[in-house]
């Protein structure tokens, strides 16, 4: 017979787990889409090379799952301590939240950096000729017609990933990292009951990923004049 009273204490012990799981998202997926974003500008405007280092760095990162990255970066890089100590990088190494999100970022950027170059190449030819014929071009153009276009088509696969991503935070707790799962894990390693835990954690990354579509949506209808028009009329 399952326990609320101690499914309450449950949740709001995971509870206190829920900002560090958040910063982890929210400081990967930044990073990441700003990495993604140059990845896809070289994979466009870059020529053959850039088109070459950009599908590498893609199948790297997209052909391998992100809990062998994070072994790889946090265990792995242990063993080069004293290079790294001398590059004045195990500051960085030695921290296990950082180490999550690096792999967290490099590993998202990889997938992003596709959803942008297809959303790069949804802008029609027109759309572009029609702002140059405005007297639009270079920087000025890609910040007010191929910019906002290309996130308008790219968007609906982008908060896939932002989903995505959130739920991969998960991954953080195997190494150290007491975020919601990692939590999770500690509570059953006291009390052996995985199943009440699990609900609990589940319902709370549900709620979460529940609030961020709905955000999604709200830009997604902001970004979209023609519907905001449809509404309206």
């Amino acid at each position: 017979m399952t326990d609320i009273g101690f499914m309450w204490d449950t949740f709001l012990t995971l509870l206190t787990g829920v900002p560090l799981t958040l910063e982890l998202a929210v400081t990967s997926i930044v990073a990441g889409s700003i990495l993604a974003l140059a990845i896809s500008l070289l994979a466009v405007t870059g020529g053959a090379m850039g088109r070459n280092a950009a599908g590498a760095y893609v199948f790297v990162f997209r052909g391998s799952p992100l809990l062998v990255q994070m072994f790889l970066i946090y265990y792995g890089l242990g063993q080069f301590r004293h290079g790294l100590q001398d590059l004045g990088l195990w500051w960085f190494f030695r921290e296990p939240y950082w180490c999550a999100v690096l792999a967290l970022t490099l590993n998202t950027a990889a997938y992003c950096s596709e959803i942008f170059r297809g959303g790069l190449r949804a802008v029609s030819s027109q759309e572009i000729e029609a702002a140059r014929a405005c007297g639009m071009s270079g920087v000025l153009l890609f910040r007010r017609i191929i910019l906002p276009i290309a996130i308008r088509h790219a968007l609906p696969a982008y908060g896939n990933e932002i989903i995505l991503m959130l739920k991969a935070t998960a991954l953080a707790s195997v190494i150290t990292i007491m975020e919601v799962t990692g939590l999770a894990g500690k509570l059953i390693a006291d009390s052996f009951r995985a199943f009440e835990i699990f609900i609990v954690a589940g319902a709370i990354y549900l709620a979460i990923n529940f609030i961020v579509t709905r955000m999604l949506l709200l830009v997604e209808f902001w970004l979209s004049p023609h519907m905001r028009m449809r509404l309206q009329s």
